[in-house]
């Protein structure tokens, strides 16, 4: 059940009407991931149906029985021991979170009524079911140790901790003005996932569909975003919000062909029309519609990539950061070698037992004596401390060059993956798809697909005329890249690419010609149409004869080095482009 938090809401105001007052009569675990409550409310028993399954988490009334094991299993038990025969009192959501909680009143001794809260995370691979009394962890159906998780853990007698993003805004509480304002002011590098970081239950669906009823490209760049788009993308949220607001609930399931389903959501996700759209009068018939499609919710095979991709730039981004900060320390080693310098010419003076002291700076290039604080360890002597200190100033030399490798190794792989994602928003052809599939698997970030299947003839690049007559090559993904540049081009043709932008290599075949400007400002545009700047304005391009461009010996696909170029700025012209694409 990929819904997010926004859709998820009117569905838990359906459980909560159906099964508040409800009795627990019976508790079944039948796998490792579900729940099966048995709710008798007058006149008919209802089975409420909950998994944190990490491929298929759900929360849904259902009518199917499912198989249970012969023997119960722990967390089974101790439900039954804790809930059975005890009353829903409320079915809540936290916030707009994925976060579903199942309050339950239970007789204890000499009658006094306890609450207990079955808590139901709905997030993926991270899903989990939890049993708590007085917010203090009774058990879960997966436990998180400090071993997975030094922010939470998830074991018996610990405190619950709400999963981390609580701190972002609730798009059904707050003004729309004021939740764009927050999206223009987000760090992200795109709409889609600017939304997505601001408000919280908000999934990549909410948020493409955000952007389409604003009119604009969920993958379009903040900075190409201006205070004068507010206006715009207020409606859209307005557009959501206010019907969810309202109560005016519409459940859609997009389904592709008839097998594939792909979302689900309590609104249309209009942007999705060219997809099956099935509507329902409840949330909960969207959900056991939904259910009813065996296996994972299969997606297209470009989103996979997508995600695939994403994952990657978004682990090499955090990683580069790291490095960045531990090389800017390796820099600074000098100062380490300082403060035991400094130490050794002030042995006599030093206090023992101090965890720091101001000593008088040998290296100020004042007149005046300056002095400077040193941090010390108590429990080691004078000269000690300043052997620490050349310790650390040895280590921090000896990682700087190691680090500076590093780091560029991570900036290397994180232009490359770049260069990929650019080329897959650009591939419309499943066999374009299949090609930047099978590079990801000679790069070594997925795994080969069965070798038996025989493999497609690859794809020749674009070719396409320019309106004075000159021919246009253009490479849509790394290996037509190379092909275009070093096998296709000649030496006085003239070879185009966004500036220090991801984009395809385009080549201006000179034909023994003189080249003209308008050949070159129109295949400019083709360079920036098929770049990550596609939406935007002033996108620079360099251009060079292809005599001057060459591949580093051991560099990775599509990666070049040039020179002797000349750089224009071009605004990508929808209409020049479709005349360009598709002659009359």
């Amino acid at each position: 059940m990929n819904i997010d938090g926004l859709s998820l809401a009117p569905l838990v105001g359906e459980l909560n009407a159906a099964l508040t007052g409800g009795r627990v009569d019976k508790v079944f675990q039948p796998d490792p991931y579900s729940l099966l409550l048995w709710v008798r409310q007058p006149g008919e028993n209802l089975r409420f149906f909950l998994s944190a399954n990490p491929e298929r988490p759900k929360l849904l009334i259902t009518t199917t029985i499912p198989e249970n094991p012969a023997v119960a299993p722990n967390f089974c038990m101790l439900l039954r021991k804790h809930l059975e025969d005890g009353r829903i009192a409320s079915i809540e959501q936290h916030s707009l979170d994925r976060i579903v909680n199942v309050n339950i009143d239970v007789r204890g001794e000499r009658g006094r009524i306890f609450t207990k809260r079955l808590v139901i995370e709905i997030m993926g691979k991270y899903s989990n079911i939890i049993l708590l009394q007085d917010n203090i962890i009774i058990d879960s159906i997966k436990r998180v140790s400090a071993h997975v998780s030094r922010y939470r853990q998830v074991l018996p007698g610990k405190e619950y901790i709400y999963p981390p993003g609580q701190d972002r805004l609730n798009i059904l509480d707050t003004d729309s003005t004021q939740f764009v304002t927050q999206v223009l002011a987000a760090p992200a590098t795109s709409l889609s996932k600017a939304i997505i970081a601001t408000g919280i239950g908000l999934g990549p669906l909410t948020a493409r569909e955000l952007a389409w009823r604003g009119g604009f490209s969920p993958d379009i760049r903040m900075n190409d975003l201006d205070t004068a788009d507010i206006g715009a993308l207020s409606e859209a949220v307005t557009s959501i919000a206010s019907q969810l607001k309202d109560g005016l609930v519409t459940p859609t399931v997009v389904v592709e062909g008839q097998d594939k389903p792909l979302a689900i959501a309590a609104f249309v996700p209009e942007h999705l029309r060219q997809y099956n759209l099935h509507n329902f009068s409840t949330m909960s018939a969207a959900v056991d519609f939904f259910d009813k499609f065996k296996g994972r919710p299969s997606l297209p095979a470009k989103e996979l990539l997508t995600k695939i991709i994403a994952a990657e730039i978004a682990k090499l981004t955090r990683k580069h950061a790291v490095l960045s900060e531990e090389l800017s320390q390796a820099e600074n080693a000098d100062e380490l070698r300082k403060c035991g310098d400094i130490l050794m010419a002030n042995l006599y003076i030093i206090i023992p037992g101090a965890d720091k002291q101001a000593l008088l700076d040998i290296y100020s290039e004042t007149s005046e004596a300056q002095e400077i604080i040193i941090n010390l360890n108590p429990a080691l002597s004078a000269i000690e401390n300043a052997q620490q200190y050349y310790t650390k100033y040895n280590k921090a030399k000896r990682s700087e060059e190691h680090l500076i490798g590093q780091l560029h190794e991570c900036q290397t792989d994180l232009t490359y993956l770049e260069s990929i994602a650019v080329a897959l928003s650009h591939a419309d052809a499943s066999a374009e798809i299949n090609e930047i599939r099978q590079e990801l698997v000679t790069a070594g970030y997925i795994k080969a697909a069965d070798k038996r299947r025989l493999s497609a003839a690859p794809l020749a690049p674009l070719s396409v005329i320019t309106t004075d007559g000159f021919t246009v090559i253009i490479g849509k993904n790394n290996r037509q890249n190379d092909l275009v540049t070093f096998k296709q081009a000649r030496p006085d043709d003239i070879w185009l690419h966004t500036k220090d932008i991801p984009g395809s290599h385009v080549i201006i075949r000179s034909e023994n010609r003189e080249i003209s400007p308008q050949a070159i400002n129109e295949a400019s545009q083709l360079a920036a149409y098929y770049s990550k700047s596609r939406q935007s304005a002033s996108v620079p391009v360099d251009y060079t004869k292809r005599r001057y461009v060459r591949k580093p010996s051991g560099a990775k696909p599509g990666f070049v080095i040039y020179d002797h170029q000349n750089t224009v700025y071009v605004t990508p012209e929808e209409t020049l482009i479709g005349k360009l694409l598709n002659p009359q």
